[in-house]
């Protein structure tokens, strides 16, 4: 499985029988260019411009928009509802966390989370390998709480998502904070790179966490 960084909350998830997209933005809301992308999947974690621009992305075969189960070309497909602030939505409204499953690997992507899950909700996940989460604070939890969300899940490996880099557009940027701060609240080992590849068979089960921050594809 490759996992290819888009940018703000958008990654590519290659796997043998499918290609899952992730909240696709619109370039002239998040600043940041949006790649010409392929994808069979495309999940939307809540319906703002900067997580549900679907017609970016060519190809796709089914477009995933709230919790339910899904099984499409060999992917698993989970969605649980959550909040995109810590106000049971009052503020900001509904959020998707999606759980992917596939060759033998789960992968959640939180979405714009706004709060720290619930032991409930973390059970009914169940373990997860990777983790895709907010961690810019502002729109979505901030380094400490994303921490927090890390500790709960407990995965293999960590690739944060919608926090400061540059490009951003100004009324976005100035409000997020860089992925150095929540790498320092969680205290764990850190590895760049362009991509990340992984098979299930090369997880140690007792290997610990680490937080895999991927360059932007542009």
């Amino acid at each position: 499985m490759d996992i290819v960084y888009l940018g703000h909350s958008s990654f590519k998830i290659r796997t043998k029988s499918a290609t899952v997209i992730t909240d696709p933005f619109d370039s002239s809301m998040v600043g940041l260019k949006y790649p010409t992308v392929e994808g069979d999947i495309v999940s939307v974690s809540h319906s703002h411009a900067d997580h549900n621009a679907v017609s970016k992305v060519t190809g796709a075969k089914k477009i995933i928009e709230g919790p339910g189960e899904y099984e499409v070309m060999g992917v698993s497909v989970i969605g649980y509802p959550s909040f995109h602030d810590n106000e049971s939505g009052a503020a900001r409204g509904k959020n998707t966390i999606y759980v992917f499953e596939a060759e033998g690997l789960r992968i959640a992507h939180l979405g714009d989370l706004g709060h720290v899950l619930s032991d409930d909700l973390v059970n009914q996940m169940g373990g997860i390998d990777v983790l895709m989460i907010p961690v810019g604070g502002f729109y979505t939890i901030g380094p400490k709480e994303a921490a927090d969300v890390v500790s709960k899940i407990d995965p293999y490996f960590i690739l944060p998502m919608h926090y400061k880099v540059p490009g951003l557009s100004p009324q976005i940027s100035e409000k997020l904070e860089p992925v150095d701060s929540f790498i320092k609240e969680t205290g764990m080992p850190t590895e760049n790179m362009p991509k990340f590849s992984i098979k299930h068979e090369e997880i140690i089960e007792d290997q610990g966490s680490k937080v895999i921050v991927l360059d932007v594809k542009q």
